[in-house]
């Protein structure tokens, strides 16, 4: 620009023709007569070249495949720049990238494919002081996929945080994620904020107040904390745990979580929780774990003993024994129950009827979902039909047996039949109903009828082995000391093969 400047000088305000321009500078004529007649000197601005990643190249097809798969996951639960590289470091031995190389080109990817970004801003709070709130995501339970939702709760002063996943977001999910997560770290919050969801508000009222439920009532007296409740419409004022979600989605919820058992994930998460808490903080210069002691003085003591977040309703059955919950889930409890009323206890994950002495008639997983469902735990029918086999055929209950185990039952003598449905009441205890009912279909094709080769079959059928716990030696009995064979011998005996 400083040669430009001088030549449009020299030629207007000098008056300079071209030709001395050119003789005293040495630039071309064409190149003076583009700088004087140039009109426009806004600077050209190009688009940044699209950046390489050489060295990300023998990672690349994992990272596309795994953002590729992010398309058939909820918006919320889909891989974030740091859980590529946690998994990256995790999956690959070799990989010794830095995180900013990795940062950029899952940014470069997810633009092309999602396009958006997202920011917070920071909250101060006193420590002792939590959050609550739920999430939505899926996760598969002995392969079956699940839409749920987990409970976070997020402490502001030290940014620690927890959280339990549930196949629901009602009042027993809430209780019983709180009680594990107050279990788990010793202590309660002073003060939990939450929002206005009817698992603990029953009704807002006019000037922010709030008609609380009966069980949340009892809950918060139980352990003696402050509870706060958001504006409607709010979720900024407890913006620790709004973003709190995310984070515990995007890194312990990606990819979609596979388990066989909710109760036993559930424990896995707080530990997961707590080796989380040895990252540094986002501002101060320590740990979470670290800034947590705070939290944690702060917090009141548990109490005495537990509170129970069962919900208890009086249900009635129908001449199957059976009755609905929830006007669309149904549920078994046993033909000495038909047609008459049951107290049924009901947490997070389980619906148990429970007799006179408030013991466990039987055990459902609850169920969830908008569809019409039923759970049929076919264990206190087997047991109270082997003690009148005569009447079976004459009940409701032999419609609903598989046709397999219909057909197996008619093939038995009448002294027969009770000892069998006992063994088929044994191998369900042992297993499954289902896994008797595939006893009883081979059983069929090899027309057994005793039960000592029902057993065997089952026991084929459903092997287990026993744990064995290892065996502790008296310091009595000496070492074995190492043997080293001589492989001479063996080639000597091998090289006569065949000799007489």
């Amino acid at each position: 620009m400083t040669q430009v400047h001088d030549i449009r000088k020299q030629f207007f305000e000098k008056g300079k023709t071209i030709s001395q321009i050119h003789r005293e500078t040495g630039f071309d004529r064409k190149t003076i007569r583009a700088y004087l007649s140039k009109q426009d000197f806004n600077q050209d601005i190009k688009p940044p070249a699209k950046p390489l990643f050489p060295s990300l190249e023998p990672y690349m097809a994992c990272i596309d495949g795994w953002l590729a798969e992010d398309k058939k996951a909820r918006k919320k639960q889909r891989h974030t720049a740091q859980r590529v590289f946690n998994r990256l470091k995790k999956e690959f031995n070799d990989f010794k990238l830095s995180y900013r190389t990795v940062a950029s080109y899952v940014s470069l990817r997810k633009k092309e494919i999602f396009g958006k970004n997202r920011s917070y801003l920071p909250l101060e709070h006193i420590p002792g002081e939590a959050q609550s709130d739920f999430g939505d995501c899926q996760f598969y339970e002995r392969a079956k996929l699940y839409d749920g939702n987990y409970l976070n709760l997020s402490f502001p002063s030290s940014n620690k945080g927890y959280l339990q996943v549930f196949k629901g977001e009602n009042a027993e999910c809430l209780l019983e994620g709180l009680i594990s997560i107050f279990t788990h770290i010793g202590g309660v919050p002073s003060c939990i904020w939450f929002d206005n969801a009817s698992s603990a508000v029953a009704k807002v009222l006019k000037e922010g107040k709030r008609n609380l439920t009966d069980k949340f009532l009892q809950f918060k007296a139980h352990y003696g904390f402050e509870a706060v409740f958001c504006n409607i419409g709010a979720g900024h004022e407890k913006g620790s745990v709004e973003a709190k979600v995310g984070y515990h989605r995007r890194n312990m919820l990606v990819p979609v979580p596979r388990f066989d058992n909710i109760c036993h994930f559930n424990i896995s998460l707080l530990a997961l929780c707590e080796e989380d808490g040895h990252r540094n903080h986002y501002r101060i210069e320590a740990t979470h774990n670290d800034l947590f002691a705070k939290d944690k003085l702060a917090l009141l003591k548990l109490p005495a003993s537990p509170f129970d977040a069962s919900r208890y309703e009086r249900q009635k059955t129908n001449g199957y024994g059976k009755f609905i919950l929830d006007g669309l889930y149904e549920y078994s409890v046993s033909p000495k129950y038909a047609d008459c009323h049951v107290m049924v206890k009901i947490t997070a994950n389980t619906v148990a009827p429970i007799d006179e002495s408030l013991r466990e008639i039987t055990v459902h997983e609850r169920l969830y979902g908008a569809a019409k469902q039923s759970s049929m735990n076919w264990l206190p029918y087997l047991t109270q039909l082997a003690r009148f086999p005569q009447a079976l055929k004459y009940t409701g209950i032999y419609k609903m047996l598989p046709d397999p185990l219909r057909d197996y039952l008619e093939s038995l003598s009448k002294s027969q039949k009770g000892k069998v449905l006992s063994a088929i009441a044994k191998f369900s205890e042992q297993s499954t109903f289902e896994a008797a009912v595939d006893t009883v279909t081979e059983a069929l094709q090899y027309q057994i009828t005793d039960i000592d080769s029902l057993t065997n079959l089952h026991s084929w059928l459903n092997p287990t082995v026993a744990p064995l716990k290892p065996i502790k030696l008296s310091p009595m009995v000496p070492e074995l000391q190492k043997y080293a064979p001589q492989l001479s011998l063996y080639d000597r005996a091998l090289s006569k093969a065949g000799e007489r």
